[in-house]
C-alpha cells in the first residue's frame, strides 16, 4: 500500500477550559494532529496561551456565525446574524433558512469572519494553518466564496472540504456542495484533503466508529484524508449550554487508544498537518 497523510483535525478548541483541555490531552497522548479554534469560544483567550507548548500541534481558525455564543461585533455592525439581543442563530438549519430567504447580507458575514481572523492573529497571537467553520457553514457557496477570498487574502493555506456519504437529498446536497468547494479552493490555489470524514459522524466518533471510518477512507484513492474530531473533558455546565448530545469522553478515549494507533499502521496512514499538504499544484499532478 502506499503510505498516506493522515490529518486528525479536533474542532471547538476555546469552547471552554475543560474541552480544550480534553483537546490536548488527545494531542499528547493520542493522533489528534490539529485544532481549530472558536474566536468566540469564552475560553478562548486561556486555552489559546497553552497551544504555544505544543509546536508539532497545526492551529486553525474556527470561524463561526451560529451557535450559542455571541459575536465578536456588535448587533448594529452584523445586524443580519443576530437577533434583538445580539446573539447568533442556534445552528445551520435557521441560518441556511434565512440565507436562502436573502434575509442574511454575506456583508455581515465576512465582516465577522474578519473580525474572528483578526482576533486570532492579532489579539491571541496564532499563526493559522488552515480554516473551517462551526457547523461547515462554508459548503453553502455563498459563505465558501468568502472563506476562500479570506484564506488568499491572509496567507492561510488551506481550507477544509467537508463531504457526506449518508443516503438521501441532505446528502447529495452536502456532497454538490463539496465538490463546488474544492474546485473554488483549487482555483484560488489554496490546498485541502482529498478525503474528508467526520461531518456524519460529528459528536459520535467513538473507537469503532473512527475505526470503521478510516478503513473505509483508506480504500479509497485519496493520497491525503482529514478525519474531523470533537473530544473533551465537558462539565455539566458545558453539558447544559451546549446541548448538543456530543459523547466528548468516547470520543477522547478512542483518540487516544493504542488500537486506534494500530489501525493507523495497519493502514499505513502517517499523522501530519496542513501544512504537510502538497501544494495545489503538485495535488493535481498526482491525480
Amino acid at each position: 500500500m502506499t503510505r498516506r497523510l493522515l490529518i486528525v483535525s479536533a474542532d471547538d478548541y476555546g469552547l471552554s477550559e475543560e474541552i480544550s483541555r480534553g483537546i490536548l490531552r488527545a494531542h499528547d497522548a493520542g493522533v489528534v494532529t490539529s485544532v481549530s479554534v472558536l474566536a468566540v469560544g469564552p475560553a478562548v483567550a486561556r486555552a489559546a496561551a497553552w497551544l504555544r507548548d505544543r509546536p508539532g500541534l497545526g492551529v486553525g481558525g474556527h470561524l463561526a456565525a451560529v451557535g450559542e455564543d455571541p459575536p465578536l461585533l456588535s448587533a448594529r455592525e452584523i445586524p443580519t446574524l443576530v437577533d434583538r439581543r445580539g446573539a447568533f442563530r442556534l445552528g445551520w438549519r435557521s441560518f441556511m433558512t434565512a440565507a436562502i430567504a436573502g434575509r442574511v447580507d454575506m456583508a455581515d458575514v465576512r465582516r465577522e469572519f474578519e473580525a474572528q481572523l483578526e482576533r486570532l492573529r492579532y489579539e491571541l497571537g496564532l499563526k493559522l494553518t488552515h480554516v473551517d467553520t462551526h457547523q461547515h457553514l462554508h459548503l453553502y457557496p455563498p459563505v465558501a466564496r468568502i472563506v476562500t477570498e479570506l484564506a488568499g487574502e491572509r496567507g492561510i493555506g488551506a481550507v477544509r472540504v467537508p463531504t457526506s456519504a449518508a443516503p438521501g437529498p441532505r446528502g447529495m446536497v452536502i456532497r454538490h456542495w463539496s465538490r463546488a468547494l474544492s474546485t473554488r479552493l483549487r482555483a484560488a490555489g489554496l490546498s485541502f484533503p482529498e478525503a474528508y470524514g467526520g461531518l456524519d459522524e460529528a459528536g459520535s466518533l467513538t473507537l469503532l466508529r473512527a475505526e470503521r471510518l478510516l478503513g473505509r477512507l483508506a480504500r479509497g484513492p485519496a493520497g491525503t484524508i482529514e478525519v474531523n474530531c470533537h473530544p473533551g473533558e465537558p462539565t455539566a455546565g458545558d453539558r447544559i449550554r451546549y446541548a448538543w448530545g456530543y459523547r466528548w469522553e468516547e470520543e477522547l478515549a478512542g483518540l487516544t487508544s493504542p488500537s486506534l494507533r494500530e489501525t493507523l499502521r495497519r493502514l499505513d496512514l502517517d499523522l501530519g498537518r496542513f501544512t504537510d499538504l502538497p501544494t495545489p499544484g503538485a495535488q493535481a499532478a498526482s491525480r
